[in-house]
């Protein structure tokens, strides 16, 4: 593996060190000593494209799509998509230095370019975490740092909570613990401060089915019949994208209401929220203890309306030893300029490891 590692870090490292704009962009490509927290780089890195990638059979029925890019010999980092159901992309990268990183992205069961797209049989978290185990030991990496947001920061407290010993640090965004008082804030509590999103969602059902939003979505959703299942995907999934921003954002609507974004995410996300997300209520807030000492950074929009901040301040409350940045301008997308800041500036941070 050592052999190999050398040899693809041999072809990558050229494209990564000799491009002009890249090395432009990366002061620190020399490996200088790590600067104040102050002169932390927060921009996202410049597009990459993976130095390898593969289909990972998970149990005859699921297999997971799962790519590395930037360094092979680098230290690890693991990105986890949101939704559930919502996949990854390629600016997903470019939250890392890849000139220090060992960037791992996958798809979860059903999203993405994971197969068979859109499946919920066998899909629980407890599996998605026993996935993660899989595709560290097929890679063969001792440890690696957790990244993810919204539901990525779900399955991040889960896999860290299951497997310890094997997170060098967690970066944690949007923070959704899969508690009722929050799917039902999801499904209903957003009309307070989208009501017109809100309608457009609801509406999309007949009003007799409207007293339970969840229930009939997922009728149309599970319906093998595209015809049946994308129009309510499409409405569930623009309706996420809508209250996802602090400021409209067409592009961001657009992209959710994508036919293979949309089904995906929809279809998985609702078969989650009527299992409750196959977690206990307040499992991964008692789980805190498990994890206490793990470097860990949250950063949480003031106004997320998809995971509103009173999750995120209870969990800081229960780890004082996490570092907890709200930023004051930002709703729940990663994308948001002060969050994409914070997120990179952590990754930044946690080279010091």
């Amino acid at each position: 593996m050592g052999a190999n590692l050398s040899r693809a870090w041999a072809k990558v490292k050229p494209a990564l060190t000799k491009r002009p704009s890249l090395t432009k962009k990366w002061p620190h490509a020399k490996l200088a000593a790590m600067p104040a927290d102050s002169a932390l780089r927060t921009d996202l890195y410049p597009p990459l494209e993976p130095y390898g990638s593969g289909m990972l059979d998970l149990d005859g029925r699921h297999q997971m799509y799962w790519e590395q890019s930037g360094n092979p010999a680098g230290p690890a980092v693991v990105f986890l998509h949101g939704g559930p159901g919502a996949g990854a992309t390629p600016t997903h990268r470019r939250f890392f230095d890849p000139l220090h990183y060992r960037i791992v992205v996958f798809d979860q069961r059903g999203a993405g370019r994971s197969r068979p797209h859109g499946e919920t049989t066998d899909n629980t978290t407890q599996l998605l975490v026993a996935d993660m185990e899989r595709l560290r030991l097929h890679l063969a990496l001792d440890a690696w740092h957790v990244f993810g947001g919204s539901w990525g920061s779900t399955l991040a407290l889960a896999y860290a909570q299951a497997h310890p010993a094997r997170v060098r640090s967690l970066a944690l965004r949007g923070i959704f613990l899969g508690r009722k008082i929050e799917i039902d804030w999801f499904l209903s509590g957003i009309r307070f401060v989208f009501p017109e999103a809100w309608r457009k969602f609801s509406s999309f059902l007949p009003e007799a089915e409207r007293s339970d939003l969840l229930a009939n979505y997922w009728t149309r959703l599970a319906d093998p019949d595209p015809a049946v299942s994308l129009p309510a995907a499409r409405a569930w999934s623009s309706y996420e994208g809508s209250c996802s921003t602090l400021m409209p954002s067409p592009d961001t609507v657009l992209a959710f209401s994508e036919d293979r974004m949309a089904l995906g995410l929809a279809r998985i996300e609702a078969h989650y929220f009527r299992h409750r997300v196959f977690l206990g209520d307040t499992e991964l807030l008692d789980g805190v203890d498990r994890i206490r000492d793990i470097p860990t950074t949250i950063v949480q929009g003031r106004y997320d309306m998809v995971c509103p901040i009173v999750t995120a301040d209870e969990l800081a409350a229960r780890w004082p030893q996490a570092r907890y940045h709200v930023v004051p301008d930002a709703g729940h997308s990663a994308m948001e300029p002060g969050i994409r800041s914070h997120l990179v500036a952590a990754m930044e941070r946690a080279k010091r490891l």
